[in-house]
């Protein structure tokens, strides 16, 4: 066998029996390192002192591996503005935490054919938490649910512009709705008053 000593030096190939004495003489270990090698390569080592190294260096890795925790907040389309603060607060909270936050919006009934309800509310709590969190994942319908998932550290410039721009449109179509609705009004007003005419 090739052997090494403990300080890390090449023996040379020597006998079973000479690297066994040689541990010994040590007080050490003799420990096989690469057994399918040709010749099989050994090494005089303290053992148990190596499996302790070896568990400590494998408790710091784990120590310095980031758990990522992904929290959930649920909100409904037709929610209250107390608790739409409350719950932001809460995923406020979360992402200040350095955890990621899945917010979802849940959709029953006839509340599923607005879906554009539920993107106004997902982008208002990613509005009211840009200072401490970002989107990770924008708005998208899952059946019944539309999610969103919120990562910490605050929105970078391309986030807040794709939001600017999403609220845009959501004004923009409640403008037109509002115009719809004026329009209305007034041919309602004017069929009054050719009714009147008539009469």
């Amino acid at each position: 066998m090739r052997l090494v000593s403990y300080d890390g030096e090449q023996v040379g190939i020597r006998s079973l029996n000479e690297a066994l004495d040689m541990a010994q003489e040590m007080d050490l270990d003799l420990v096989e390192v690469a057994g399918q090698a040709t010749p099989p390569v050994c090494r005089i080592m303290d053992y148990g002192k190596y499996k302790y190294e070896q568990s400590q260096k494998a408790k710091e890795s784990r120590k310095k591996a980031t758990h990522i925790l992904v929290k959930e907040m649920k909100y409904r389309p037709k929610i209250g503005v107390g608790d739409f603060n409350t719950k932001t607060r809460k995923v406020e909270e979360f992402l200040g935490e350095g955890s990621k936050v899945k917010v979802t919006i849940m959709f029953r009934g006839r509340e599923t054919q607005h879906p554009e309800l539920g993107a106004k509310i997902l982008e208002n709590v990613a509005d009211a938490v840009a200072e401490v969190g970002h989107i990770e994942v924008y708005p998208e319908q899952e059946g019944r649910n539309m999610t969103m998932v919120l990562a910490p550290g605050k929105a970078t410039r391309k986030q807040r512009e794709v939001v600017e721009k999403l609220q845009e449109e959501i004004a923009e179509e409640e403008i037109s709705e509002e115009e719809l609705n004026e329009v209305v009004e007034v041919e309602d007003t004017e069929a009054e008053e050719t009714v009147e005419e008539t009469s």
